[in-house]
Protein backbone atom coordinates (compact mmCIF):
# COMPACT_ATOMS: atom_id res chain seq x y z
CA UNK A 1 0.00 0.00 0.00
CA UNK A 2 1.00 3.79 -0.33
CA UNK A 3 0.45 6.46 1.96
CA UNK A 4 -2.19 4.20 3.85
CA UNK A 5 -4.67 4.25 0.74
CA UNK A 6 -6.75 1.07 -0.36
CA UNK A 7 -4.86 0.89 -3.72
CA UNK A 8 -1.14 -0.40 -4.10
CA UNK A 9 1.10 0.47 -6.73
CA UNK A 10 4.31 -1.09 -7.24
CA UNK A 11 7.35 -0.29 -9.61
CA UNK A 12 9.43 -2.91 -11.53
CA UNK A 13 12.17 -2.61 -14.17
CA UNK A 14 11.41 -4.34 -16.88
CA UNK A 15 13.82 -7.30 -17.19
CA UNK A 16 11.71 -8.40 -14.07
CA UNK A 17 8.56 -8.31 -15.74
CA UNK A 18 9.83 -11.16 -17.86
CA UNK A 19 11.11 -13.06 -15.05
CA UNK A 20 8.26 -13.62 -12.83
CA UNK A 21 4.95 -16.23 -13.43
CA UNK A 22 2.18 -14.52 -14.87
CA UNK A 23 0.29 -12.49 -12.80
CA UNK A 24 -3.42 -10.68 -12.75
CA UNK A 25 -1.35 -7.22 -11.77
CA UNK A 26 -1.97 -4.96 -14.64
CA UNK A 27 1.34 -4.03 -15.75
CA UNK A 28 1.95 -0.87 -17.59
CA UNK A 29 4.99 0.37 -19.27
CA UNK A 30 5.48 3.76 -18.58
CA UNK A 31 8.37 4.49 -20.41
CA UNK A 32 8.78 6.42 -23.89
CA UNK A 33 11.15 3.86 -25.41
CA UNK A 34 10.93 -0.22 -25.14
CA UNK A 35 13.52 -1.22 -23.11
CA UNK A 36 16.89 -2.93 -24.64
CA UNK A 37 17.29 -6.60 -24.08
CA UNK A 38 13.55 -6.99 -23.55
CA UNK A 39 11.59 -9.16 -26.23
CA UNK A 40 8.15 -7.69 -26.73
CA UNK A 41 7.08 -11.68 -26.60
CA UNK A 42 8.09 -12.62 -23.34
CA UNK A 43 7.61 -9.52 -21.70
CA UNK A 44 4.70 -9.33 -19.73
CA UNK A 45 3.43 -5.76 -19.98
CA UNK A 46 -0.28 -5.47 -20.19
CA UNK A 47 -0.34 -2.40 -21.72
CA UNK A 48 2.59 0.79 -23.13
CA UNK A 49 1.36 3.79 -22.09
CA UNK A 50 4.52 5.97 -23.92
CA UNK A 51 2.34 8.73 -23.27
CA UNK A 52 2.94 9.05 -19.74
CA UNK A 53 6.31 9.02 -20.10
CA UNK A 54 8.63 12.29 -19.94
CA UNK A 55 9.34 13.88 -22.91
CA UNK A 56 12.76 13.31 -24.68
CA UNK A 57 13.97 16.56 -23.66
CA UNK A 58 13.36 15.96 -20.11
CA UNK A 59 14.58 12.48 -19.80
CA UNK A 60 17.59 13.79 -21.35
CA UNK A 61 18.10 17.07 -19.08
CA UNK A 62 17.50 14.43 -15.62
CA UNK A 63 19.83 12.03 -16.86
CA UNK A 64 18.88 9.89 -13.95
CA UNK A 65 20.82 12.44 -11.94
CA UNK A 66 19.70 12.07 -8.26
CA UNK A 67 20.69 16.30 -7.74
CA UNK A 68 18.07 17.27 -10.28
CA UNK A 69 14.90 14.83 -9.06
CA UNK A 70 12.95 17.37 -7.18
CA UNK A 71 13.20 19.61 -10.28
CA UNK A 72 12.88 16.42 -12.75
CA UNK A 73 9.34 15.82 -10.24
CA UNK A 74 8.01 19.17 -10.52
CA UNK A 75 8.64 19.72 -14.73
CA UNK A 76 7.21 16.14 -15.47
CA UNK A 77 4.33 16.86 -12.84
CA UNK A 78 3.61 20.20 -15.06
CA UNK A 79 3.92 18.15 -18.38
CA UNK A 80 1.34 15.60 -17.57
CA UNK A 81 -0.72 18.25 -16.80
CA UNK A 82 -1.44 18.20 -20.54
CA UNK A 83 -2.56 14.46 -20.43
CA UNK A 84 -4.96 14.30 -17.56
CA UNK A 85 -6.84 12.14 -19.42
CA UNK A 86 -4.26 9.63 -19.50
CA UNK A 87 -3.14 9.92 -15.62
CA UNK A 88 -6.85 9.97 -14.69
CA UNK A 89 -6.98 6.67 -16.55
CA UNK A 90 -3.69 5.06 -14.59
CA UNK A 91 -5.29 6.19 -11.20
CA UNK A 92 -8.54 4.61 -12.15
CA UNK A 93 -6.55 1.68 -12.52
CA UNK A 94 -4.81 1.81 -9.28
CA UNK A 95 -8.47 2.66 -7.24
CA UNK A 96 -9.45 -0.76 -8.59
CA UNK A 97 -6.99 -2.76 -7.53
CA UNK A 98 -2.76 -3.39 -7.63
CA UNK A 99 -1.30 -2.20 -10.71
CA UNK A 100 2.69 -2.49 -11.94
CA UNK A 101 4.61 0.56 -12.70
CA UNK A 102 6.98 -1.13 -15.60
CA UNK A 103 10.05 0.78 -16.48
CA UNK A 104 13.40 0.70 -17.97
CA UNK A 105 15.60 2.69 -15.75
CA UNK A 106 18.67 1.29 -14.14
CA UNK A 107 17.92 4.02 -10.96
CA UNK A 108 15.34 1.83 -8.93
CA UNK A 109 14.62 4.97 -6.81
CA UNK A 110 14.40 8.31 -9.17
CA UNK A 111 12.98 7.57 -12.50
CA UNK A 112 9.51 8.47 -13.74
CA UNK A 113 7.65 5.25 -12.86
CA UNK A 114 8.38 6.20 -9.01
CA UNK A 115 7.24 10.00 -9.69
CA UNK A 116 3.99 9.06 -11.36
CA UNK A 117 3.46 6.18 -8.49
CA UNK A 118 3.69 9.52 -5.74
CA UNK A 119 1.66 11.89 -8.38
CA UNK A 120 -0.94 8.36 -8.32
CA UNK A 121 -1.02 8.09 -4.42
CA UNK A 122 -1.54 12.11 -3.93
CA UNK A 123 -4.55 11.68 -6.52
CA UNK A 124 -5.76 8.97 -4.21
CA UNK A 125 -5.48 10.09 -1.24
CA UNK A 126 -8.85 10.92 0.53
CA UNK A 127 -9.63 14.54 1.20
CA UNK A 128 -10.68 15.79 4.15
CA UNK A 129 -14.53 17.62 3.57
CA UNK A 130 -14.39 20.99 3.63
CA UNK A 131 -16.24 22.68 5.85
CA UNK A 132 -18.40 25.71 5.88
CA UNK A 133 -16.75 27.13 8.61
CA UNK A 134 -14.77 30.38 7.37
CA UNK A 135 -12.38 31.15 10.99
CA UNK A 136 -14.46 34.09 12.01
Amino acid sequence: MVDGAAFETRSQHAQLATAEPESRVPRILVDGLWPRGVSRKTARIDEWARDLAPSTRLRQWFGHDPARWPEFQKRYRAELRTRSDRLAWLAGLARRGRITLVYAARDTDHNNARALQRLIAKRLRPRAPRGRDTGR
